[in-house]
């Protein structure tokens, strides 16, 4: 990990999403505080209507549609390469990912090593993938929750940062329990970034050790 940000110096801040953004409106939320040791640069969208993207607006920051190409679940090369250069544009340091629904490959994880995190609402390495509140449900678990990762060339396979856990309820349904989940991923994602923008973590093999 780098160093921590002097008090002069925020860490910049670049979010991708496909959605709705709430984990996004939690980082925002988090970074009008005058404490808060990071700023949001730009938020970029893979999806044109993207209401993550009016959520940059409303908060003054750019807003930035770049389309995706032909693939579902992943980014052409080429357009990979347009994100890239939309995050140095703006001096990105640390690349978070909410509700992001493509696979970022090689030479994307190569222009910001050891900078790419996402959230993901289950407890990994249980539940990756899409839905994973209702894999836990319909699995039986009787604790769910969210986790902090560093983004790898895997999916939901990166280094754990931060974690919470939700108990899951005998009258839970797959809506109410990702509620619940969704509160802890609003809590627990700027806490992650505070601790990168602090210096607070080291990371040893696939372990993320806190310095206090």
């Amino acid at each position: 990990m780098s160093q921590p940000t002097s008090p002069q110096h925020k860490l910049r801040l670049g979010v991708l999403g496909s959605g709705s953004g709430t984990n996004c409106q939690a980082l925002l939320d988090a970074c009008a505080k005058p404490d808060f040791p990071a700023e949001i640069a730009v938020i970029i969208s893979d999806v044109e209507n993207a209401k993550i993207l009016d959520r940059a607006r409303q908060a003054g920051i750019e807003a930035r549609w770049i389309a995706p190409g032909k693939f579902r679940t992943k980014l052409e090369p080429e357009v990979e390469q347009r994100y890239v250069a939309a995050l140095r544009q703006h001096n990105v340091e640390l690349v978070c990912l909410a509700g992001f629904m493509r696979v970022l490959k090689d030479d994307f994880l190569k222009a910001f090593p050891g900078r790419v995190i996402n959230i993901h609402p289950a407890l990994l390495p249980a539940f990756p993938g899409l839905e994973s509140w209702k894999q836990a449900l319909d699995h039986g678990a009787k604790v769910a929750g969210c986790t902090v990762h560093f983004v790898d060339a895997g999916v939901d396979s990166g280094p754990i940062l931060v974690q919470a856990a939700v108990p899951v309820l005998d009258s839970d349904t797959a809506q109410t329990l990702h509620a619940r989940i969704q509160v802890e991923e609003h809590r627990i994602y700027p806490e992650a970034v505070r601790l990168i923008a602090e210096g607070r973590l080291r990371v040893e093999g696939r372990r993320v050790l806190r310095r206090e």
